[in-house]
């Protein structure tokens, strides 16, 4: 009987652990759930900031560049200039720009609607608006490669040359300009601060300042 006794004190015994176990581990997990269920609702909030801050960027993004190379476009063709367009679209859960170009109400898109000359003033303005919303810029220096090729007319050059001083000036940046010899423009030469020719003589560069 004293056995019986015995056995079953120590079996509620037993049970009173296996219970105060259980409460306590009920009690961290409530705690857990708790603490989860905050950060949930700090995370959606948080989230909800990072949108509305995002839009707002990119609205202020989307103006920057357009106002930028729109300004560009309209200084080199003038009347018959096109207005540079950004649209964000969110994709596969990524934010994508598409880049248009819009007369007259109507957009374009820029490669396969337009003009090449257009796309290579676009191009240098889209790059110096990239230089200039960098919150680490690189060096002032842009070295450029035949940068308005497909320009058509003594004017359009001339007025694209003279944007790029306009700019070096203003932004303080320093401009390369690459030229094959045989396709040296004279509007290119004018507008240049300093002009050097190299040519290879027997294998080695040689170099001539022609300004």
């Amino acid at each position: 009987m004293i056995s019986s006794l015995t056995e079953l004190r120590n079996s509620l015994e037993k049970s009173k652990g296996e219970r105060n176990l259980l409460q306590d581990q009920v009690a961290s997990l409530t705690e857990e759930l708790e603490e989860t269920q905050c950060t949930r609702r700090f995370t959606i909030r948080a989230r909800s900031i990072l949108q509305v801050v995002a839009q707002a960027t990119q609205k202020e993004i989307e103006i920057h560049v357009e106002t930028l190379v729109s300004l560009a476009l309209q200084t080199v063709f003038r009347e018959d200039a096109y207005s540079f367009c950004v649209d964000f679209e969110l994709r596969r859960g990524k934010t994508e720009a598409d880049l248009f170009f819009e007369r007259n109400g109507h957009k374009v898109h820029p490669l396969s609607s337009s003009g090449l000359g257009s796309v290579d003033i676009a191009a240098f303005a889209l790059q110096v608006c990239l230089w200039c919303l960098m919150s680490r810029k690189s060096a002032p220096i842009f070295i450029l490669d035949e940068p308005f090729k497909h320009l058509k007319g003594e004017k359009a050059n001339q007025l694209a040359i003279q944007m790029l001083h306009e700019l070096s000036q203003k932004l303080g940046l320093q401009i390369i300009i690459v030229s094959d010899e045989r396709a040296v423009r004279e509007d290119i030469i004018a507008g240049a601060d300093r002009v050097f020719l190299v040519k290879k003589v027997n294998g080695i560069a040689k170099v001539e300042i022609l300004k």
